[in-house]
């Protein structure tokens, strides 16, 4: 029995060692190329810092940069503001578009790999360089819409805040359904999970495809629905498109704002976005975690033969 015991937990201690020798490798990237260079940048912000010709000059700021992020640099707040109305706007299109596709997909087609091939390849190609060049030549318009008068008709009745990102979503609404292949993919991975005989029963007591979906399929996409929507976001966030990341990178390499108010941004969009994915993850966190199973209460009569019985 000992002996046993012994050889059992040598081979558990072997798996141990196993596995962390697997991911050695990765926590030493992690640590090197992700932890330090995140620490160095929340260094960066607390401090001003110039670039001589002797090396880098550092005084210490405190919380000065992130003060002035939002009192002295305005730019910084409407592109944020611009961002939060888009994103509010392009994720939902997003979502709803990759979910049609992937029910469309999954159904009895022929040639689906070939057209799941095609809705996928733009994640690869369409990336970096080749998307700026694809935007600058207006590939990312849809030429029977004529943007001017979307943008008259608009800005005529909504506010200059409010129609700006409504008229862009226009403008680059091809490159913005592009950005659904992964998103695809995972909802066909969630729609082939879902148990067939449950369509059946539901067919058999009388219910239509529209109720099938409303009662069946969407309860069930729900944790792919939030995983999604945190892709999304991120994706959003974090493309080369986006005026934020630009804005960074041009106030780095600016003598009058540098280093350190940069970092500072960087922290604080960080946060922001960070945030709104804590309110995705707030509102379909009960769908993602399924029901809650209930424990039954006892009725009083089971009570009261429980009790008999234990006297």
């Amino acid at each position: 029995m000992r002996l046993t015991t012994k050889r059992a937990g040598r081979t558990k201690h072997r798996k141990t060692l196993a596995g962390i020798s697997f991911i050695f490798p990765w926590l030493i990237g992690f640590a090197v190329f992700v932890c330090w260079p995140m620490a160095q940048s929340f260094w960066y912000s607390l401090n001003t810092v110039r670039v001589r010709p002797t090396g880098r000059a550092f005084r210490f700021a405190g919380v000065t940069n992130y003060q002035d992020i939002f009192f002295k640099d305005m730019l910084f707040v409407q592109e944020l503001g611009a961002f939060l109305i888009s994103t509010l706007l392009r994720v939902p299109i997003i979502i709803i578009f990759s979910m049609i596709i992937a029910m469309l997909l999954n159904g009895r087609m022929k040639f689906k790999s070939f057209f799941r091939t095609i809705f996928f390849l733009p994640v690869i190609i369409a990336s970096g360089p080749v998307m700026n060049e694809l935007i600058n030549q207006g590939a990312a318009t849809v030429p029977v819409l004529d943007q001017g008068s979307i943008s008259g008709i608009l800005n005529s009745f909504l506010p200059l805040w409010l129609a700006s990102p409504i008229v862009d979503l226009f403008g680059q609404l091809i490159i913005i359904l592009w950005y659904s292949g992964v998103q695809i993919l995972i909802f066909i991975a969630g729609l082939q999970k879902i148990d067939k005989s449950l369509y059946e029963a539901a067919r058999i007591d009388g219910g239509s495809s529209w109720e099938c979906f409303w009662k069946i399929t969407l309860p069930m996409l729900k944790p792919m629905i939030l995983l999604n929507a945190i892709y999304t976001i991120v994706l959003l966030s974090n493309n080369s498109q986006n005026n934020i990341i630009n804005l960074i990178y041009r106030n780095m390499f600016s003598a009058n704002r540098g280093y350190g108010f940069a970092s500072a941004q960087a922290w604080m969009y960080a946060l922001i976005v960070l945030i709104i994915v804590g309110i995705v993850f707030s509102m379909f966190k009960e769908g993602s975690s399924g029901t809650k199973k209930r424990k039954p209460k006892k009725s009083f009569r089971r009570l009261k033969l429980s009790k008999k019985a234990r006297e």
